[in-house]
């Protein structure tokens, strides 16, 4: 269970943050969470799609990294094999918070950083300090801090946005089965993207929108992200060929 404190470099002056990878640390999972104000470097390496909340009815994108719940295409010996690193994994223990002030008789919120400290990269020997000897930020923190800023931001800017691409019916249910050799076949349910032929057929007054607010180049980057389907589709067949590889041959 999470054990949230606001960050001091007084309390956690010695507090440091592992940043290997594995499934020590929660990283073996089929997706995470994907934000706007990334898009442009996500495509590059993973397909992302949408998920809707089935309690709030809001849309969440998603970086798939995963055919099953509990796999990690991306990870492999401690390592992440990507060139960038998606923000919901990169933020570690870390997350922005909100603290109440008074200023000039009005209440208003100030947004602050927190930090898990039963989360298994916490811990005050090994890995990457969170603050300088002399008190001050370390740049693994201030690289956190900028990971978290962009989440913010993105998450804010992608609640409009896929709240517009869905009023202009650009939003489809995609089902994602997938023949990965003669004897595996996988699927994802409940995934959804944007519609290509659609997207085309737009005009007029909801296009000049979607593009002065900026939601059409998201839409287009998340249509290119999909050829990463190909890297996540090899990356399976191999590991399933090791496995295969790997397995007993049986006595007669």
């Amino acid at each position: 269970m999470a054990r949230y404190e606001m960050l001091n470099n007084i309390a956690h002056r010695d507090l440091r943050v592992s940043t290997g990878f594995g499934p020590e640390f929660g990283d073996e999972v089929g997706m995470v969470p994907a934000y706007p104000s990334e898009f442009a470097e996500l495509q590059r390496e993973y397909p992302i799609f949408l998920r809707k909340d089935t309690a709030t009815g809001d849309w969440q994108s998603v970086a798939l990294l995963g055919f099953e719940q509990h796999e990690n295409l991306f990870l492999h010996d401690g390592r992440w094999n990507a060139a960038y690193l998606p923000g919901a994994a990169a933020k570690g223990p870390f997350l922005i918070g909100f603290q109440e002030h008074q200023v000039d008789g009005v209440l208003t919120q100030e947004a602050v950083m927190h930090v898990d400290l039963d989360h298994p990269r916490v811990n005050a020997i090994a890995g990457e300090p969170v603050f300088l000897p002399q008190g001050g930020n370390s740049p693994y923190l201030d690289h956190i801090a900028g990971v978290l800023r962009g989440i913010h931001d993105g998450s804010a800017f992608g609640a409009d946005m896929f709240a517009m691409l869905d009023k202009a019916g650009l939003i489809q249910p995609i089902k994602l089965d997938v023949q990965i050799d003669q004897q595996h076949r996988v699927g994802v349910n409940g995934l959804h993207a944007i519609d290509r032929d659609r997207l085309a057929e737009l005009e007029g007054p909801v296009l000049a929108e979607l593009n002065r607010a900026g939601y059409l180049e998201g839409a287009y980057l998340m249509l290119a992200s999909l050829h990463n389907m190909r890297r996540l589709i090899a990356e399976k067949q191999r590991r399933l060929r090791a496995q295969d590889g790997a397995a007993p041959v049986g006595r007669n």
